[in-house]
């Protein structure tokens, strides 16, 4: 059985830091992505990672600030967010992904985490 655990999410003040663990279970993927959603607002994209290779993306609202990497030793899957701003604060949930492609989409995910909050205060 597939297993995604998001933890690390909190309550922070802008300008702070924050790091988002997702511990894979059950399978590898191809690809592991981050979105967010704010309350009121579609789900977006902020960051993905191929397993094999690393190849990473991150979208442009948190490129300079948000980092991602893996470890294939512990099956996890990091989301490094430095710099926070208010407009940051949501639900973030890692994803799986079969594909290596287009994987801004969250159409493109197979199997998704309950999502850990994350607060940003001004």
């Amino acid at each position: 059985q597939v297993q995604l655990a998001e933890s690390g999410g909190g309550w922070v003040q802008a300008g702070g830091s924050l790091r988002l663990s997702c511990v894979i279970s059950g399978r590898t993927f191809s690809s592991y992505g981050w979105f967010r959603q704010a309350p009121g607002k579609e789900r977006e994209f902020v960051a993905a990672i191929r397993w094999n290779g690393g190849s990473m993306d991150l979208a442009d609202s948190v490129k300079g600030r948000f980092s991602v990497s893996r470890d294939n030793a512990k099956n996890t899957v990091y989301l490094q967010m430095n710099s926070l701003k208010p407009e940051d604060t949501a639900v973030y949930s890692c994803a799986a992904s079969i594909y290596l492609l287009n994987t801004r989409d969250s159409q493109r995910y197979n199997s998704w985490g309950r999502g850990t909050q994350v607060t940003v205060s001004s």
